[in-house]
């Protein structure tokens, strides 16, 4: 049988010294033994590897049909949501008779001042009878008791009918201390648009809550 070229032949020459020739023969010229095959050369009778196939470019995954999603909310959205959050002040209740509004709220006053609160940070709205700082400074002149306000040193009182005048502060404080319920219901929503952080509700809760329906 002949011999594959995985089997080289394997001649005498290949195993050991060169034998000697006979006197008047020539010696026969050995064949090379074949190397190992690269994996390149293919093995006779099968061909070997083709070229290299192109990779297939990259697919753009297809898109689910399904029903679109609402894009999501833009920062500005966001940070519009969290300023509005901000702009609602927080509202506490102090109880107190209708006579005793006005004292409860100077108390939360002196309270405010004491645990930090800067003087110019408060303004207090009374609905009935007007806290005597603000009869007094008014016997100046109505423009010199505004400029009191204008500066912002101070606490500032005034007449809850006057509070669109008065400018917006970090805290308000609204002495319910008569005027009726009309002038109430005019203040408090008024004094909750002007503080940017809290307000302070002196007076009757259930004649506060009935005014605002429990909002307060």
């Amino acid at each position: 049988m002949p011999l594959i070229p995985e089997e080289p032949q394997i001649h005498e020459s290949a195993q050991g010294p060169r034998a000697t020739p006979a006197a008047g023969r020539p010696a026969p010229t050995p064949r090379p033994v074949p190397g190992p095959r690269s994996a390149a050369s293919p093995r006779p009778g099968r061909p070997g590897p083709g070229p290299a196939r192109p990779t297939p470019p990259a697919t753009t995954p297809r898109q689910h049909n399904g029903a679109a999603q609402p894009p999501a909310p833009r920062p500005e959205n966001r940070s519009a949501q969290r300023s509005a959050a901000r702009t609602q002040p927080q509202i506490q209740l102090i109880p107190a008779p209708t006579d005793g509004a006005l004292d409860a709220a100077e108390e939360a006053v002196d309270l405010l001042l004491e645990t930090g609160r800067a003087p110019g940070d408060i303004l207090v709205l009374t609905t009935g009878d007007p806290h005597p700082w603000a009869t007094h400074e008014l016997s100046f002149g109505d423009a010199a008791y505004w400029a009191q306000h204008d500066a912002r040193d101070d606490v500032f009182f005034a007449d809850a009918a006057a509070v669109e005048r008065a400018s917006t502060r970090p805290v308000v404080v609204v002495a319910v201390n008569g005027g009726g319920d009309d002038a109430a219901v005019r203040a408090l929503p008024a004094a909750m648009t002007r503080a940017s952080a809290l307000l302070i509700v002196c007076g009757d809760p259930q004649r506060i809550n009935s005014v605002l329906g429990a909002g307060v």
